[in-house]
């Protein structure tokens, strides 16, 4: 990012602080209790609190991801969004009247208030309104509307947030919403979690949720997080400005795509714009692919969820059409390309809903076996071939026969 320079990279010290206490570092998986993962902003520099400024500059994500393109089609208008986190700071210029609604507080204050920032930084991500001439921040649903759901609080015990994700889980499904992000991630599979989940993939909602961070460079687990893991949920990585899942985020089977994750522009609580160009955030992946979601949502409104997914899991950008992996998933999400595909069986990946499985390319080459193999027939064939030799042969000595006879009668006449 160019321009502005010390405000590129800026986040409000509060949120820094406070998305450090989601910012939890993932557990071993003996852990007793459930912990709650998302990025924390270290590589920011803070902004002034209570100062409103704005960046004119628009997010490099918005061009790996296609978005002028992808508004030609579709903007994400009269699609609802779930978003389930620390609340929304409806206050802040990119969310005028009606983009955020009253949505529900599991905690103390309104859900259109937000003391930590990450829910508003993922909203903003989604569907943050353009100010022309003031902000180049937007989000890449920009017209869809946020149903924010607030959960945590920066005093939370990680026992007290679990009762209350699953809580809202299950009104944001109750509530109209058709995309549910959870820009956060667990490494147990609390059975009230997963009930939840598949309450809301039952009623046709895209549940797309963070892969997971990891809480430390010494951390090198990979495995399962929760929710992304669960059918019906796209789990999220995170790439970084070259395209590249590093090392900051968690692999496992859970990854389904990956999107940019960090040289992100978002709107920063009540107070205009800041940015983060930190190591890869799944969080804020997870907003994007969320975004990307509402915009086929709207493009598509007689498709199912499971066929929307599997538009942006075939379409996403890989290097092996047939194969996905444990690091990129299905690879980098491409909302034009999944809006402008047809279910034609051209492309490679993952089977459409309700197909058979399709067979996945081996990444080792197979040995081509070139071994005889003993024909059970054989003893039947070559007395066939015996027997066609034998007629064959009699047929041509009778035709020569009759042509040395008729040589012979020519002879005499003459």
């Amino acid at each position: 990012m160019t321009g502005h320079p010390g405000f590129r990279r800026a986040v409000l010290t509060a949120v820094g602080a406070a998305v450090g206490t989601l910012a939890l570092t993932a557990a071993p998986a003996q852990a007793a209790g459930p912990l709650l993962t998302a990025p924390a902003l270290t590589q920011a520099a803070p902004c002034e609190e209570g100062v409103t400024r704005f960046v004119p500059e628009r997010s490099a994500a918005l061009d790996v991801l296609a978005a002028e393109r992808s508004w030609s089609m579709a903007t994400g208008s009269g699609i609802v969004v779930a978003v389930i986190d620390s609340g929304v700071s409806a206050s802040n210029a990119h969310f005028p009247a009606g983009s955020v609604v009253a949505g529900r507080s599991l905690v103390e204050g309104p859900a259109t208030e937000d003391t930590m920032g990450h829910g508003t930084i993922v909203a903003s991500l989604i569907a943050a309104r353009e100010l022309p001439g003031r902000s180049g921040i937007i989000g890449l649903a920009r017209d869809a509307t946020i149903l924010p759901v607030r959960a945590f609080t920066t005093e939370d015990e990680d026992e007290a947030r679990l009762p209350r994700l699953v809580e809202g889980i299950r009104w944001a499904a109750d509530n109209g919403a058709q995309v549910i992000n959870l820009s956060l991630s667990l490494p147990s599979d609390p059975p009230a979690l997963r009930s939840a989940v598949e309450y809301a993939v039952a009623k046709d909602i895209v549940v797309v949720a963070s892969a997971g961070n990891r809480g430390t460079a010494s951390d090198t687990s990979n495995g399962l997080r929760y929710p992304a893991a669960y059918p019906g949920v796209i789990g999220v990585t995170a790439s970084n400005a070259n395209g590249v899942v590093t090392d900051d985020n968690i692999h496992g089977a859970q990854v389904a795509l990956a999107a940019p994750g960090t040289g992100l522009l978002f709107a920063n609580r009540a107070w205009g714009d800041c940015g983060y160009d930190g190591a890869p955030s799944s969080s804020y992946a997870t907003a994007l692919v969320s975004g990307s979601v509402a915009l086929l949502r709207q493009r598509f409104p007689q498709e199912s969820a499971a066929q929307i997914i599997h538009r942006l899991e075939v379409t996403a950008s890989r290097p092996q059409r047939d194969a996905r992996d444990d690091i990129y998933g299905w690879g980098v999400v491409q909302p034009f390309e999944a809006m402008t595909w047809a279910y034609d069986g051209s492309v490679g990946g993952p089977p459409a809903p309700g197909a058979e499985p399709r067979v996945t390319p081996s990444s080792t080459p197979q040995a081509l076996d070139l071994t005889p193999v003993p024909d059970p027939n054989a003893d039947q064939r070559q007395t066939t071939l015996w027997l066609l030799l034998g007629t064959g042969s009699t047929v041509l000595a009778l035709g020569m026969w009759g042509m040395i006879r008729r040589a012979r009668r020519e002879t005499e006449r003459a």
